[in-house]
C-alpha cells in the first residue's frame, strides 16, 4: 500500500473500517432496501416533517407533536420525544440532515440492527433533552449558555447521528473514528457555545457508557 501518507492513510481506513463496509455490502446486496426500513421510514419522516412545518394551517401540528422543549413537563417530553427525533431545525439545509441520516443510520441498521440502532439514537435524544432540562435547573451559567440558549425547540436527528456514530466505532473498535468524532463535538462546543453542541456530548457520554457496559458483560460472561 506504499509508505508514504497516502499509504499510511489507506492502512488506518482499512484498520479502522476494514470490516464494517464488507458487512453493510454484505446486507445490502442480500436484502437490497429491506435491509434499511428504519433508515428509509426516518428520511421519510424528516422530508414529511420538514414539508408540513413549513405549510400554512397545518406547521402547528408539528409543534404539538414533536416539539420538545425544556422546560416541558417531563410527561409531555418524553411522549413528544420519538417524533422529535424526526423533526427538522427548518433553519437548517434539509438535504445535508438527509444525507447524515442515510449514511450513518444505514450502517448502524445493517451492522447493529434497526431495533438497537432506534434504541441508540433515542438514548441520546433522551441524554440530550436531561441535559437541557440540567442547564435550565443551573441557569446555564456552569458552561457559559445564556439563558435565550436553553429556550429553544430541542428536536432533530443530529445528537443520533453523532452517537450512532461513535457508539457504531466502539462495536468495530475503531478507535481513531471514535476519538475523531468526540474531539469534533469538543470543538464546536468550543467554536459555537449553544446547547445543541452540549447535547451532542451528552449523546456521545451515554453511548460511551452503554457501549462500556457491554464491554464489560460480555467480558464478564467470556469469564
Amino acid at each position: 500500500m506504499g509508505t508514504g501518507p497516502a499509504g499510511r492513510m489507506r492502512r488506518l481506513a482499512l484498520a479502522e473500517w476494514g470490516t464494517v463496509f464488507p458487512d453493510v455490502w454484505r446486507r445490502l446486496r442480500g436484502a437490497g432496501v429491506r435491509a434499511v426500513p428504519l433508515t428509509l421510514a426516518s428520511c421519510a419522516g424528516i422530508l414529511l416533517l420538514q414539508l408540513v412545518q413549513h405549510s400554512d394551517g397545518v406547521s402547528d401540528w408539528v409543534e404539538r407533536l414533536g416539539g420538545v422543549y425544556a422546560t416541558l413537563p417531563w410527561w409531555l417530553a418524553l411522549l413528544r420525544t420519538p417524533l422529535s427525533l424526526f423533526v427538522p431545525d427548518p433553519s437548517l439545509p434539509i438535504w445535508g440532515l438527509v444525507v447524515q441520516v442515510v449514511v450513518v443510520f444505514g450502517i448502524a441498521e445493517t451492522t447493529l440492527g434497526a431495533r438497537r440502532t432506534l434504541g441508540v439514537a433515542l438514548l441520546a435524544t433522551i441524554a440530550g433533552t436531561c441535559f437541557a432540562r440540567w442547564s435550565v435547573w443551573d441557569g446555564g451559567t456552569l458552561l457559559g449558555l445564556a439563558p435565550q440558549a436553553l429556550d429553544v425547540r430541542d428536536t432533530g436527528p443530529s445528537a443520533a447521528v453523532v452517537a450512532l456514530g461513535v457508539y457504531a466505532a466502539c462495536r468495530y473498535r475503531a478507535w481513531c473514528t471514535a476519538v475523531a468524532i468526540g474531539v469534533a463535538m469538543v470543538v464546536e462546543v468550543v467554536w459555537v457555545t449553544n446547547l445543541a453542541g452540549y447535547e451532542h456530548l451528552a449523546g456521545v457520554a451515554a453511548v460511551l457508557a452503554l457501549a462500556g457496559a457491554e464491554g464489560a458483560w460480555r467480558g464478564s460472561l467470556a469469564r
